[in-house]
């Protein structure tokens, strides 16, 4: 009997041969609204195995706008975004909060939360049991990128180089709404959780490696065993060079990890992790995907499978289609990915 998409994914997390690599398409409102037709195509030839519920969360009355259109957006946590492209989420300009001796003004969002939690559990349950595609929770806790929301980004690579100052006041108030946001979707039938903080510059993390690991690694430590307390995965995204935080993020639980492969030594990330956390994609953004050239994006897909690829499991294809990419490149990922692993 052909296994389902959610088997497929719990096969590949867990190394238990699944039938086929598994897929996920992420796309941008930039990509919909240009090639509307290749996105649709790869959709119905090459569906993604993963799904997110119908929203549970009540309106905000602080948001204003919407972060994919020119202008300005203020989101749930009241932290204002300007764009300047139609499509893409757009910078901070004015932080929230200019002084960090005045972080208790920060009021977390939640107002949003269910008022009848298990009513919204059991909409959630009946959404997970009529899907047989893998239901990842519809929440995204993102604390070092929250936190430079609020500060603005200067500000906040200082403030963690000294933290006692009110910086860890301000993590651990956006932490501790995260946990309670994470406490109401493990409760539900979901199979995963997912949470995300971009960490890598083009060749090295952000701050040091010591920083990270006294004030965020504990963040994710949190995260991943309230979703493995309750049967759930735990997926992480993460942008830039992060090499050098592969091994802890392993050690806290983290069972798939969303990042720029190519950024990074390949073959040296084979070493440290192959077998024992799912690379989740990805295809080159900066190079590959903005390229005109078809061959490209086939060697592409094969440095993946030469370095990581393993029947067993451990890697899913995943590729973004967002700004710049080119429709032809999009259109022959999966095919690709199928072709080199039948």
């Amino acid at each position: 009997m052909s296994q389902t998409p959610r088997e497929i994914v719990n096969r590949c997390l867990k190394f238990d041969y699944p039938e086929r690599v598994p897929r996920d398409l992420w796309t941008l409102p930039w990509a919909e609204n240009r090639y509307p037709e290749v996105v649709t195509w790869i959709r119905e030839n090459y569906p993604s195995d993963f799904t997110r519920p119908q929203p549970v969360y009540k309106p905000s009355p602080r948001v204003k706008g919407d972060p994919y259109t020119m202008g300005f957006y203020t989101d749930e946590w009241g932290c204002t975004f300007r764009n300047i492209q139609e499509g893409v989420i757009g910078e901070v300009e004015t932080p929230q909060l200019e002084d960090i001796g005045d972080w208790p003004r920060v009021h977390p969002p939640y107002e949003q939360l269910p008022d009848d939690e298990q009513s919204a559990v059991d909409r959630i349950n009946r959404f997970s049991a009529e899907t047989d595609l893998f239901v990842m929770a519809d929440c995204c806790p993102r604390p070092w990128e929250r936190y430079q929301f609020i500060r603005g980004t200067i500000n906040a690579m200082m403030d963690v180089m000294a933290p006692e100052e009110g910086g860890a006041d301000l993590l651990r108030l956006i932490h501790e709404f995260y946990l309670t946001e994470l406490e109401f979707w493990v409760k539900s039938d979901v199979d995963g959780i997912f949470f995300m903080d971009d960490w890598g510059t083009q060749n090295q993390l952000l701050i040091p490696p010591r920083v990270w690991r006294e004030l965020f690694k504990p963040l994710y430590r949190d995260y991943c065993d309230l979703a493995h307390a309750h049967g759930k995965f735990a997926f992480m995204h993460s942008d830039g060079h992060i090499s050098e935080i592969y091994p802890d993020l392993i050690e806290v639980g983290v069972d798939g990890i969303n990042s720029q492969l190519f950024c990074m030594d390949m073959a040296q990330l084979a070493q440290t992790a192959k077998g024992r956390i799912t690379f989740w994609g990805e295809i080159d953004r900066q190079h590959v995907l903005v390229s005109n050239n078809l061959q490209q994006g086939r060697d592409a897909v094969k440095t993946v499978i030469d370095h990581l690829y393993d029947p067993s499991g451990g890697v899913i294809a995943q590729f973004e289609f967002g700004p710049g990419a080119a429709p032809e490149i999009a259109k022959l990922i999966f095919p690709e990915w199928e072709r080199l692993t039948a």
